[in-house]
């Protein structure tokens, strides 16, 4: 437990990232509210921290965010025309031809579940 107190400290490098990850598997099953349990959890949000800097995570393109929901849900562009309105707007939408509107995005948040922040700003 002493190992963890001495790696509670900014992670800093890739080292230090190795080091710390390394030290969390090694700790995983310590009990929470322990005081070993309350180390790996401060650990943990030092690498979730580092990570969150050195790895972040884009915003999914919109047309993508759109296709990636219709297989979860094993839809066809039919599903998406009833969404969008037509045959023809619903092609042009997901072969990027055709912006989302304001009225498309909240219709594909609804029926689809997708965040609105995902499909703001599709082209």
């Amino acid at each position: 437990m002493t190992d963890l107190l001495k790696a509670l400290k900014p992670i800093k490098t890739k080292k230090d990232y190795k080091q710390a990850l390394a030290l969390l598997e090694k700790h995983f099953d310590a009990k929470p509210g322990t005081r070993e349990g309350n180390l790996v959890f401060i650990l943990s949000v030092l690498i979730e921290k580092y990570e969150e800097q050195r790895f972040p995570i884009e915003a999914p393109d919109p047309v993508e965010a759109i296709k990636f929901r219709m297989e979860q849900l094993q839809l066809t562009n039919k599903d998406i025309a009833e969404i969008l309105g037509s045959k023809s707007r619903a092609s042009e939408v997901l072969n990027r031809k055709r912006p989302l509107t304001v009225d498309m995005i909240r219709a594909l948040h609804h029926a689809l579940g997708v965040p609105a922040e995902s499909l703001i700003g599709a082209s």
